[in-house]
């Protein structure tokens, strides 16, 4: 059996395969972290990443928002050989992951569409690209005005399946400029037939109408199904006080999902700092959080 991921030295995580890292998410009951980051903008330090700022403070996965894949730019990262993602990981010590989107043309939007590169995009070759680059998941999701429907997710689902061995994380964390429910039952039963790893919903308190009975319904049938839930604060109250964020991490956890999502909107696209040190203690106390910031990546 593996060890559980908040527990886990870096030699043994990127030793993991897929499963072995969903067994390991799985085994630290709720109290998984994981930040979002633009990569593409420079840090608030300057001459270092997002990712590694946010590791620091407690971020148990990494997700990169904003990144071509035929094109990557990771601001604070100097690439001599290899690929942006054995230096990102080797610098982080943690899982790797990446934002790609199902772009539907023929969405409903309720917003002015916001047009994004092939390499942001989910389609064949960004996601072969993704598997060549070998990241260790890809999250199937939409930015604000992009115009990523459910139906393109499920359909997208399908095809990452085909051709990535890494997780795949599935699920909106709000309406991407579309007209339809962000997350329900029956969207997250179609994502899940479809192949996906973990589903991912808007945490409760930033969605309007998305309340904790329905994000129970929904992890009740992600676990029975075998599938994992990981909750998003993308509504930019990542960038809130501290209190709203503990306020977010107890209640979402309190209805049984398996990662906590902190997402970029804060200064140079991360969450403030404090922010996603105060998610940490909420969900898993001073003991597991001393122990995750101050683990030696060298373990």
């Amino acid at each position: 059996m593996v060890k559980r991921l908040i527990s886990a030295n870096t030699s043994e995580i990127v030793e993991m395969t897929a499963a072995e890292l969903k067994q390991s998410i799985k085994a630290s009951a709720g109290r998984v972290i994981m930040s979002e980051n633009v990569a593409v903008r420079e840090s608030y330090i300057g001459d270092i990443t997002n990712a590694e700022i946010a590791r620091a403070f407690g971020a148990d996965l990494i997700l990169l928002n904003g990144v071509d894949v035929f094109s990557p730019k990771i601001a604070g990262l100097e690439i001599e050989e290899g690929s942006f993602v054995d230096e990102l990981r080797r610098l982080v010590g943690r899982p790797v992951g990446i934002n790609l989107e199902p772009v539907d043309n023929t969405a409903n939007m309720e917003e002015e569409r916001l047009i994004i590169s092939k390499g942001r995009q989910a389609n064949i070759e960004s996601i072969q690209e993704v598997e060549r680059l070998g990241l260790d998941f890809v999250c199937l999701t939409g930015n604000p005005g992009t115009g990523v429907t459910n139906e393109q997710i499920q359909r997208t689902i399908q095809l990452t399946k085909e051709h990535f061995t890494g997780l795949i994380i599935a699920g909106k964390m709000h309406g991407a400029g579309v007209d339809e429910p962000v997350a329900d039952a029956d969207v997250v039963e179609g994502f899940i037939e479809a192949g996906a790893d973990i589903i991912l919903v808007p945490a409760v308190g930033t969605v309007p109408g998305f309340d904790e009975e329905e994000l129970k319904k929904i992890v009740k049938k992600a676990h029975q199904h075998g599938a994992l839930v990981l909750s998003a604060i993308g509504t930019s109250q990542e960038s809130a006080d501290e209190d709203t964020i503990k306020q977010i991490a107890i209640r979402n956890k309190i209805c049984g999902v398996d990662i906590q999502h902190i997402g970029d909107a804060g200064y140079s696209g991360l969450a403030p700092v404090e922010n996603i040190f105060a998610m940490s203690k909420a969900i898993r106390g001073i003991r597991h959080t001393v122990s995750m910031v101050s683990r030696s990546i060298n373990r």
